[in-house]
């Protein structure tokens, strides 16, 4: 049996990465293969490359014939995250809600027992109301998504949980945080780009910008690790977990990991760096204890970790052009 990957971006790579590492070969639909930046990850001949929209049935359908498949991870979204939902909100919304809609149904037509999608953790702050006391009664006791994208995460996680109630589909929504991790290709939200950033300033003796807000992250190696798990999780329980490094960092936090990774760099915070979506205010970090007890996710890269493994990868593609 294999596992079908929706989507081979920052984390989508790295779960193909580790599925092969286990001696797997899981087949990926991409609409757009971005070949040169996925084999900087995975061996291209390593798996099954199938060219293919999530928003056309007929790719996903074609991608699952003839295959014995125990489960689809999605992980396609709309590009540049909430910045990109906000410019664009009607991609955003067709993308992630469609998208999820046909994985589920292609799920439910093709008898494939288990979907882990992405979902985020913007539903754990871009909300508002939550008043009338809770009232379910009245007409404020809900939160709602304030951005787009937190929106049609929302949607992600609703539509996905109803499909497992009403067909048996094993399901799991992942709240990521955002991603940091090795990739030389586009995708991923603004903090991913302002992390990339930083660490290749860093590396080639630049000048590194340090968002001014505080942040939890996640190595794109440690979101990949609990997708698989969730892949291979007897029993998903609540089936929406939190996917993090378990902490904020405050910018001076941040700053001094990234001085303590690359000794002698020029920093500076800067408050509002060009890709930050963060509209400020004080929230808890995500609790992953969820996560711990059903899935068996553990974080692997601290910081210091993920900063010397991200390091490494990026001077490894810097030696060989």
């Amino acid at each position: 049996m294999t596992v079908l990957v929706v989507g081979a971006g920052l984390v989508g790579a790295q779960v193909v990465r580790q599925l092969v590492d286990r001696g797997e070969r899981p087949v990926v639909l991409e609409p757009r293969p971005q070949r040169e930046a996925l084999a900087g990850i995975v061996d291209l001949q390593a798996f099954d490359l199938f060219e293919g929209d999530v928003l056309q049935p007929f790719a996903l359908s074609a991608a699952l014939a003839g295959r014995s498949v125990r489960a689809i991870v999605h992980t396609a979204a709309n590009p540049l995250l909430t910045l990109g939902a906000q410019r664009d909100p009607y991609r955003a919304i067709e993308l992630n809600i469609m998208g999820l809609a046909n994985v589920m149904e292609a799920a439910r037509i093709h008898r494939v027992p288990r979907v882990v999608a992405s979902s985020s953790s913007v539903l754990n702050r871009y909300l508002e109301g939550g008043g009338d006391g809770g009232d379910l009664s009245r007409e404020e006791a809900l939160p709602r998504p304030n951005t787009f994208y937190a929106a049609t995460k929302q949607a992600v996680e609703a539509i996905g949980l109803n499909y497992a109630r009403s067909f048996g589909i094993g399901f799991a929504a992942l709240r990521y945080c955002p991603v940091a991790g090795p990739w030389s290709g586009p995708g991923g939200g603004g903090p991913s780009g302002i992390f990339r950033a930083m660490v290749e300033a860093a590396v080639d003796g630049r000048e590194v910008i340090v968002p001014g807000t505080a942040m939890e992250w996640v190595y794109s190696k440690d979101a990949a690790a609990a997708t698989v798990l969730a892949v291979d999780a007897a029993d998903l329980g609540s089936s929406v977990f939190n996917v993090t490094m378990g902490r904020l960092f405050t910018p001076e936090e941040l700053a001094a990991e990234m001085r303590s990774a690359f000794p002698g760099a020029r920093m500076r915070i800067e408050a509002r760096p060009e890709g930050s979506t963060w509209l400020g205010g004080d929230w808890k970090p995500a609790d992953i204890g969820r996560a711990r007890r059903v899935l068996g996710y553990e974080p692997r890269f601290p910081m210091p970790a993920l900063l010397a493994d991200y390091a490494q990868w990026y001077r490894a593609r810097r030696q060989a052009r």
